[in-house]
């Protein structure tokens, strides 16, 4: 008996030592991402075509300004362009890769209604013309995000430039990396965490669904049958459920809906005082009531003094810096949506 605990007193120790050694090891891993990520970050800088072409940012915005002045609900799909971009593989423009042998990131489901792409290819274009080989489509992403949200009235941000584009997009990783409307507060916090973001960015980012529409089929398990049962959401507003089910019969996956009623071509603080009446349209929306700093930001911003306008562009310019390639690193495509 004496031998044999021995025995199982050494397996548990060396067991535990084991676990030890994969904990630090996981630990100095992260590290060493959060290291390569703020390096490749700081291979951005303001004016960073200021030689290599100088109108680069200026052509950019004129082409955009053509497109926001006669569509002004372009800008919420281009927003979310750059956000569905930089959650995977980081800002690298691989969103923007047509299938080939494999299965690219923009035909996976949660991207199958983004659009905008035709105006990613004008100004792409345009930029070409002027200079060839020499600005990426990462950048462009990131510029027409920040201008066409400008040019609704929304806020204005610095954007960094000198991003290279990714050679690689995958279906795969971005069902494994967007975060997905149907999503809690706990795995929302794992998700914007493993971009380097916190709880106020997510928030803040969030709050980008002040503009824009979205599908039925996005929300519609929280009007008909949310627990399987044939139920609604007890989260969300019923009258606003009643609202919703009038524009959304069941299964409805044509149908689209404005995400800040009322307002959805304005970027201003209504969608958190729709949030905080629980009438957040998206799980995820409703999930920032169920932790006390995501609450309190939202409270914070559905009143007069809001900082949000603020807020978000510092948010905005943090996560334009996500997972980055610069330098020698990527590529300058010729085509956004295919490899050189």
């Amino acid at each position: 008996m004496f031998y044999k605990q021995l025995l199982k007193n050494q397996v548990q120790g060396k067991m535990e030592i084991g676990q030890r050694v994969l904990l630090c090891l996981h630990i100095q891993l992260i590290i060493v991402v959060m290291v390569l990520n703020h390096s490749n970050a700081q291979g951005l800088k303001l004016g960073f075509y200021s030689e290599t072409c100088p109108n680069a940012e200026s052509i950019i915005r004129k082409t955009t300004y053509g497109f926001i002045s006669r569509a002004p609900t372009l800008a919420a799909p281009l927003l979310r362009l750059h956000f569905h971009d930089c959650f995977v593989r980081g800002c690298d423009g691989s969103v923007l890769l047509n299938s080939t042998k494999n299965q690219a990131e923009k035909d996976a489901i949660p991207n199958l209604s983004l659009r905008g792409y035709h105006v990613i290819d004008a100004v792409k274009s345009a930029v070409e013309q002027a200079c060839p080989g020499v600005v990426s489509c990462a950048d462009i992403l990131a510029l027409v995000a920040r201008d066409s949200v400008s040019m609704i009235n929304g806020p204005s941000w610095k954007v960094p430039l000198g991003r290279r584009d990714g050679r690689v997009s995958k279906l795969s990783e971005a069902l494994a990396n967007l975060p997905s409307p149907f999503f809690n507060i706990t795995q929302l916090k794992q998700n914007f965490a493993s971009k380097g973001l916190n709880m106020k960015d997510l928030a803040v980012l969030l709050g980008g669904h002040t503009i824009g529409t979205s599908h039925c089929v996005a929300f519609g398990l929280r009007l008909y049958n949310f627990s399987g049962k044939g139920d609604a959401d007890p989260s969300m507003d019923l009258t606003y459920v009643t609202q919703l089910k009038q524009k959304c019969k069941p299964g409805d996956i044509t149908s689209l809906v404005e995400m800040d009623p009322g307002s959805f071509k304005t970027f201003d603080e209504a969608y958190y005082t729709l949030v905080s009446k629980r009438r957040g349209l998206f799980g995820s929306d409703a999930a920032l009531l169920n932790n006390a700093e995501t609450k309190a930001y939202v409270l914070q911003a559905s009143r007069h003094g809001s900082t949000f306008a603020k807020d978000f562009a510092v948010s905005m310019e943090k996560m334009g810096k996500v997972e980055v390639l610069t330098g020698n690193q990527g590529e300058i495509r010729k085509h956004c949506a295919m490899v050189n």
